[in-house]
């Protein structure tokens, strides 16, 4: 049963007119939140976005029979549902759905993090992640892609540190709790 860090890049907010940039993801240590692989970043300027949700699909597992196979482990999943699930039906690939199977979604726990507050519980306010991700458009618009790799790099560090502390030190409070 892996767990799978996973992410995508977009030109904008609405899967209807905005474009994945990239989507990636990472094997994660199931027991310790850990990266147990390399980064995969599918980039839509060496082929395209049809292409790299094509690829995503049939390389990741995430469609496969078993439920267990492929688990998301992000921050919002909801926004990579949305895109995913709309590029698929737009370039009639099989239905993708991620949230229908199992997941783990962090944002929850950012939240309380943030004394139960929505604004300012981006994945940037809780972790190392450096910055937001919305330089993206202008970075891709700008052919800058070196820069849209960095940050993919750093934000994916980011948030497998805050996975593995996560996994840490959420078992000591549910010792404190019970």
């Amino acid at each position: 049963m892996p767990n799978f860090y996973l992410d995508i890049e977009t030109t904008g907010l609405d899967p209807k007119t905005s474009k994945i940039v990239t989507i990636q993801y990472q094997e994660l240590e199931r027991n310790t939140g850990r990266a147990n692989g390399k980064l995969v970043i599918l980039k839509e300027w060496k082929s395209s976005e049809k292409g790299i949700v094509k690829k995503f699909v049939e390389e990741s597992g995430v469609r496969a029979a078993y439920p267990f196979a492929f688990i998301p482990v992000g921050y919002n999943l909801g926004f990579e549902h949305n895109f995913l699930k709309a590029k698929a039906e737009k370039y009639k690939l099989q239905a993708l759905d991620i949230l229908s199977r199992p997941f783990i979604d962090l944002r929850s726990i950012g939240i309380l993090m943030n004394n139960g507050e929505f604004k300012g519980s981006g994945l940037d306010k809780i972790s190392n992640k450096p910055s937001n991700g919305s330089k993206i458009p202008e970075w891709y618009e700008n052919e800058e892609y070196d820069k849209i790799v960095d940050y993919i790099e750093r934000e994916a560090e980011a948030f497998i540190e805050l996975n593995a502390k996560l996994y840490q030190e959420l078992p000591k409070l549910r010792e404190k709790l019970l």
